[in-house]
């Protein structure tokens, strides 16, 4: 009898989460947290989610990861790039050393890096960018974060040529909720989507090997559009073949 065919290969796609408390069932104790979304929406879009906290960071994990989702969450410390914390800015120092060495260690190995909300904030600060540290600041009438645990909404237009032109067209609309975002775009990055009050909305590597998308919405919260996951876990599956083609 002939053996079975493999099951067709899934990525395995790195997430990395909150640590904090939570509580399940009759317990209430430290965490680590990924919000479900992100989760259903790898598995969805074709890969095999692999949950990384931050605790006993090893950024090495990249070289067994096809790719690399650094998720949202709470604000990145302005210490990272030499600011005064605004009075509504809340870090956890700790979850942004792991964040980073790992956003660093992706980008040095070339893993596909796909990094939403926070995770775009992180990849400009890990690269030597700036955040603005409360968008209403500067943008008084910007409704990113409606109210709390209530998502707004936004409207931006992609550069052509530009993996978010390719992915999206030449404008989409997208959840979003975040009150911090790009300032001073670090060296290696370019901006290839702005919203109209000119918030810039998705940023690329000019200098990274392989796929490198942040993006400061949150398409994981709008399933019915899943073509950025999709073209992530592509992105993926190639890094995989082509290492597979590499250390035969």
């Amino acid at each position: 009898m002939p053996a079975p065919a493999r099951a067709a290969y899934r990525p395995r796609i790195g997430l990395t989460t909150y640590w904090q408390d939570a509580a399940w069932g009759v317990w209430n104790n430290r965490a680590a947290i990924v919000p479900g979304k992100y989760v259903t929406g790898v598995v969805a879009a074709g890969g095999t989610p692999l949950l990384l906290p931050p605790v006993g960071t090893d950024p090495s994990v990249v070289d067994v990861l096809d790719g690399l989702i650094v998720i949202g969450g709470v604000d990145v410390d302005p210490a990272g790039y030499g600011a005064e914390p605004h009075r509504l800015t809340r870090a956890q120092p700790e979850r942004d050393d792991h964040d980073i060495a790992l956003t660093r260690a992706a980008l040095e190995a070339g893993v596909p890096l796909f990094a939403i909300c926070r995770g775009a904030q992180v990849l400009n600060v890990a690269l030597g960018g700036s955040l603005h540290q409360h968008v209403p600041d500067i943008l008084p009438e910007a409704r990113y974060q409606p109210s709390p645990g209530e998502y707004g909404t936004v409207d931006f237009t992609t550069v052509a040529g530009s993996l978010a032109a390719d992915l999206l067209g030449p404008a989409a609309t997208a959840p979003c909720y975040h009150h911090q975002s790009i300032d001073r775009l670090a060296d290696g990055l370019r901006v290839t989507a702005r919203a109209a009050d000119g918030t810039i909305e998705a940023v690329e590597s000019t200098a990274a090997p392989g796929w490198v998308l942040g993006v400061q919405f949150h398409p994981e919260e709008n399933p019915g559009d899943a073509r950025l996951f999709h073209g992530f876990i592509e992105a993926a599956l190639n890094h995989h073949t082509n290492r597979e083609v590499t250390h035969a």
